[in-house]
């Protein structure tokens, strides 16, 4: 089966814009063929504001998601393969989705398999809690 993600994707993004509000990502920068601004990476992640006003050309399509943006005043393509996106949300009340490993994508940070091939996604939160994705307020 195809992935599930980019149609998750599209539908909360639109969800998020028709109740006047702001769709933020929250991008796995450490992932190949993520093409976002280093310098505003932290902890391997980047949020990224896909609001149009933000961005201009956003395309969420089934292998990945591009625009382009100013970052410092600099013009930039981005371009994120739709398996590093790890969240979607709402700036202002951060509802929105999280999203999970799925079978034949690489898993996100902090989150694999173990031998029997069961996700250990939730093992140990315990011991690793700072390992998880975490949403955070950017102002």
């Amino acid at each position: 089966m195809t992935s599930s993600r980019p149609y998750l994707l599209r539908a909360l993004h639109e969800w998020v814009l028709e109740n006047n509000l702001t769709p933020y990502v929250v991008v796995d920068a450490s992932l190949p063929g993520v093409d976002v601004p280093k310098d505003f990476v932290s902890n391997g992640q980047i949020v990224l504001n896909i609001s149009p006003g933000a961005v201009r050309g956003l395309h969420i399509g089934n292998e990945y998601l591009e625009f382009n943006a100013r970052f410092g005043g600099v013009p930039m393509q981005v371009i994120v393969p739709i398996l590093a996106v790890m969240a979607v949300y709402a700036k202002e009340n951060g509802q929105g989705m999280v999203f999970g490993a799925e079978p034949g994508g690489h898993p996100p940070t902090g989150e694999g398999k173990d031998k029997s091939g069961k996700s250990k996604a939730g093992e140990g939160k315990e011991k690793k809690e700072s390992t998880r994705p975490a949403l955070k307020v950017v102002k």
